[in-house]
């Protein structure tokens, strides 16, 4: 792993100079006003920073820098407060996206970094010195984060002060890990955001054909039952008026039929189009899926002890819960058109065309342990899922989707007989924190041996933050300044 320097800044700020004119009317030079930013051993004074009219309400026109304007402000922040910029890029990667997705969220997190709004009346920067501390600005935004970084702890233990930014071992994990694929000018972290920006829209498009076509075949369903029925009362009914006039209404809806059959041919060739730019889109990232921190991003697999958890992209945005309604199942939810995989190496039992009812698009396989698996409610089943095909651990298999009886995207994942829970299986509870996060269970992971990571250097004593409880008052955060 590579161990990248800490930046260092000198700030070397001339005053502006002159002597004064000997007119009695000379306008006499003035002292240019040093901007020195806010210190990250104390937060910001009550009222001491001027924020947007409505801080949790989005600009109408976001702002998108490109890559090099992020690199700038990555490193001049990082630089200013003891931050490598690349932790800095990573915690905006996977908070944001680059700038793409700045909230709210659901917990109400906002702007490029993704602050909670009362953490940012603490630690808020204006950096542009617009007068106006902005999460919404990336400047600001990165200038706040790397402040708040360090006053966590950052100078001397970023493990600790990553975990302060979001309180999860998998999330430090993924920040530093993803950190210390980015080098040193940015190249391979701009490399990576491509490759995922290819992937995601190459399978959001897949997802989307799948869904059309989906669509299209279950109209000309409906149309052939139309078509047949009509043909049946024609040939049952005793006047030949109403034969005829029936046979008649047969040929208009034959010649829907063939239209939505027409629309039908359409749809799997847009489907096949959108297969081959997802086949070149998962070639292209496959020698940067297996670098650390970067296999979450892109969505690639993980494995463990001979399997492979399903879906890719990480503990945050994969959950699953401990049980699954009435009986042993496990519905492990994600974004639509999140990839899924073959969990072991396996044969593919059946692989049904149509959409099931309860199942929607799906398959069986056996696994090398004689284990049966039935996965369900995919938006696409790559083409090489058929039945007899063998399966290599971690293969693409298809796309979460939510087809046949699901109230949201997910892949429902089950034993056949479903005589035991899935999730409780050890290679299902090895990717707890790692490829999936709990979602019925709120209580994080507590900081521990990721010490070696290439940004977690060793532990400083004592805590960085301390919740104090008190009946009588809200709950009280406690800040302690850890190293030098």
């Amino acid at each position: 792993m590579r161990r990248f320097a800490l930046l260092a800044l000198v700030l070397a700020l001339a005053c502006v100079g002159g002597s004064a004119r000997a007119d009695t009317f000379a306008v006499l030079p003035t002292q240019a006003t040093p901007f020195v930013l806010p210190s990250f051993t104390t937060p910001n004074l009550t009222g001491s920073i001027l924020m947007p009219p409505s801080l949790q309400t989005a600009p109408s026109s976001p702002q998108q820098l490109d890559y090099s304007q992020l690199l700038g402000i990555w490193q001049k922040a990082g630089a200013s407060y003891g931050i490598p910029w690349q932790v800095l890029a990573a915690i905006n990667k996977v908070e944001s996206n680059f700038g793409r997705n700045m909230g709210p969220s659901s917990a109400g997190a906002i702007g490029w970094m993704q602050f909670m709004p009362s953490t940012w009346l603490r630690w808020g920067v204006d950096a542009n010195r617009d007068g106006v501390a902005d999460p919404w600005n990336a400047t600001d935004a990165i200038y706040s984060a790397a402040r708040y970084l360090a006053a966590a702890g950052g100078g001397s233990d970023l493990y600790r002060a990553v975990y302060a930014y979001n309180h999860a071992d998998w999330y430090v994990r993924e920040v530093l890990g993803l950190a210390d694929t980015f080098g040193g000018d940015g190249t391979i972290a701009f490399s990576l955001d491509r490759m995922q920006q290819d992937l995601d829209s190459a399978r959001r498009a897949v997802a989307a054909a799948g869904d059309e076509l989906i669509r299209a075949e279950q109209a000309e369903i409906r149309a052939t039952g139309v078509v047949r029925r009509l043909l049946a009362r024609a040939d049952r009914a005793p006047l030949l008026s109403d034969r005829l006039d029936l046979q008649q209404q047969a040929g208009a809806a034959e010649a829907t039929r063939a239209q939505v059959a027409e629309l039908v041919g359409r749809r799997n060739q847009a489907l096949a189009s959108a297969q081959v730019q997802l086949e070149r889109a998962q070639r292209a990232s496959t020698p940067a899926s297996f670098a650390p921190g970067a296999a979450q991003i892109l969505g690639g697999p993980s494995s463990s002890g001979g399997y492979v958890f399903p879906v890719g992209g990480g503990p945050g945005q994969v959950f699953a819960s401990h049980t699954h309604h009435d009986y042993p199942a496990v519905d492990i939810a994600a974004p639509a058109g999140s990839p899924e995989y073959a969990l072991a190496d396996s044969v593919v039992l059946t692989a049904w065309s149509g959409i099931d009812q309860r199942c929607g698009i799906g398959f069986t396989i056996r696994a090398f342990d004689g284990q049966v698996w039935t996965y369900c409610h995919l938006s696409y089943r790559d083409p090489a899922v058929v039945k007899g095909a063998s399966l290599s651990a971690g293969e693409q298999v298809g796309l979460v989707g939510s087809t046949g009886h699901a109230t949201g995207p997910h892949l429902h994942l089950q034993l056949q007989p479903a005589t035991s829970w899935p999730q409780r299986q050890s290679w299902f509870l090895s990717f707890a924190g790692t490829a999936f996060t709990w979602s019925d269970e709120g209580a994080p992971l507590e900081p521990a041996a990721a010490r070696t990571l290439a940004f977690a250097p060793a532990a400083a004593a004592g805590p960085v933050f301390e919740v104090v409880e008190d009946a009588s008052k809200p709950r009280i955060v406690r800040f302690t300044r850890t190293g030098p």
